[in-house]
């Protein structure tokens, strides 16, 4: 099995650490690694690091070509310009069809989220490798079941009885996708066994989904064929960018996978300590034991304090908190946030105001 990791998002919601220039997935946010670099040590060794692809924007090849010292070059497929989802999957999935075929089991992750249980995400991989190898037109998704009722999550709903058991691991048969709700649906979600967060993972061959997109999003698809044509040849490079300008910026999910056909779609959901960490409250929940924990990074001293993370990134200064409770403190070389972690959903917008401003430095 092959695995794609995508790492091409700017993550304004971990600003001020996260830039334009230096995204999210690959500062250090944990034990000294990035999420990039941790979302690798969690595939292997059930997938090895030259099986491993990643898809990012053609300005952070670099970047991520220094972090990743075990994964080829070549491996690390840089996006001429920037668009949604949609694309980027297409034509990953072109890439992998002609580099090796198209019954190939590919699974799809994400660069900024954290998994505890390694061994059972693993087991999953496996498990659902084996299936994918049975049936090849298929799709696989794994869900977390649900710690909290979340608005901030997409929920997958699916048949409370498991379609079948493979290997210890249940099978269920997919129903529908349902996107953030309010807090009275989360709450109902999150009681009643039918639902499960969406982590964006699945698992599937190349074949399978170039022809959703050749069905359910024809221009794109016309597109990244061409696209494909050119792999390999001296002007690739060029008629990349040239033909991938022109693509609709459109997500994955309104392109293609709202619209698969549920008998095409099973779902593997299990507790496997996943975390989106694309934000700082986010961060904080997966970091915690209990809520009441401070998490800290850096040269901090706090007292009397509950609930709060605080990232000092400057080595030569001291963050000393007293009576601190709900807060979010980020210090970096420029930058010195503070505000309440119940009011971290206002930065992006407080970021995307700085254009045109002398602040747009910062962004």
């Amino acid at each position: 099995m092959k695995a794609i990791i995508f790492a091409g998002g700017v993550g304004t919601r971990l600003w001020p650490l996260s830039r334009k220039k230096t995204p999210k997935q690959f500062e250090k946010l944990i034990d000294n690694k990035s999420t990039l670099q941790i979302a690798i040590e969690r595939l292997q060794p059930a997938i090895k690091p030259e099986d491993i692809f990643i898809s990012t924007g053609e300005d952070y090849v670099d970047i991520a070509s220094k972090q990743l010292k075990e994964i080829p070059r070549e491996n690390i497929i840089g996006e001429p310009v920037r668009k949604d989802v949609g694309p980027a999957v297409a034509f990953v999935m072109g890439f992998m069809k002609s580099k090796f075929s198209s019954n190939e089991p590919v699974f799809i992750s994400w660069s900024d989220h954290m998994v505890k249980d390694v061994d059972k995400f693993q087991k999953i991989l496996i498990n659902a490798e084996d299936l994918i190898k049975k049936s090849t037109n298929k799709v696989i998704f794994i869900g977390q079941k649900p710690r909290f009722p979340s608005v901030n999550l997409g929920y997958i709903e699916y048949d409370k009885k498991p379609l079948a058991i493979n290997n210890g691991i249940n099978i269920y048969k997919f129903n529908s996708f349902k996107y953030r709700p309010d807090k009275e649906t989360a709450e109902k979600y999150f009681k009643d066994g039918e639902h499960c967060w969406n982590l964006g993972y699945f698992i599937t061959t190349p074949g399978f989904m170039l022809d959703a997109f050749e069905k359910h999003a024809p221009e794109l698809a016309d597109l990244n064929n061409k696209i494909i044509t050119f792999l390999n040849k001296p002007n690739f490079k060029e008629e990349f960018k040239n033909l991938y300008s022109k693509m609709p910026s459109i997500s994955f999910d309104n392109a293609v996978l709202e619209k698969l056909d549920t008998k095409d779609v099973n779902v593997i959901v299990e507790d496997i300590g996943w975390s989106d960490v694309g934000a700082w409250e986010a961060l904080k929940e997966a970091l915690e034991t209990k809520k009441s924990d401070n998490i800290t990074l850096g040269d901090t001293l706090l007292q009397d304090s509950t609930d709060n993370l605080i990232y000092n990134y400057d080595a030569d200064k001291l963050i000393v908190g007293i009576d601190l409770e709900d807060m979010l403190i980020v210090n970096s070389s420029d930058v010195l946030l503070v505000t309440q972690k119940k009011s971290v959903s206002k930065i992006k917008a407080l970021v995307e105001s700085f254009h045109g401003t002398k602040h747009e430095k910062l962004t």
